[in-house]
């Protein structure tokens, strides 16, 4: 197998406010929008007559798909970096602190913006459903 890297996918409930948060927050462009269903795509996605809309946005070498599936499901509970199975979307950044001091107000992080001993700067927030993304600088 020779896999290489093409969209990173982040399920949402609200499809427009997501890609409100990732282009207008983010920066990340919005390059297609389009729906899926039909038995193959539900049978594919394993979930009973569900049928989706997407939006695929820009992020340099793969792309962020945002989802949004009817039916939708339940919201995970869980938030923690440190669970098994745990999952966040990485981004990579020109400047972190300039970055972070234009966030809107609003915007959850988890702090501010902390160098780790590799050097690198990162920082956590979240999008509108909960979902960590990582700002990094390196």
């Amino acid at each position: 197998m020779d896999a290489t890297a093409h969209h990173y996918a982040v399920t949402v409930s609200d499809l427009e406010r997501a890609v409100e948060f990732y282009r207008d927050v983010i920066g990340l462009e919005v390059v297609s929008r389009f729906s899926v269903g039909g038995e193959a795509f539900a049978t594919g996605v394993g979930v009973d007559g569900a049928s989706a809309d997407f939006a695929h946005l820009d992020a340099g070498g793969a792309r962020v798909e945002l989802v949004q599936y009817t039916p939708a499901g339940e919201p995970r509970s869980d938030g923690d970096l440190n669970r098994p199975g745990a999952t966040h979307l990485g981004l990579e950044v020109e400047d972190l602190d300039a970055v972070y001091d234009g966030l809107p107000d609003g915007v959850e992080t988890l702090s501010e913006p902390q160098t780790t001993e590799s050097g690198t700067r990162i920082c956590f927030l979240r999008d509108p459903e909960g979902t960590l993304v990582e700002l990094l600088e390196t």
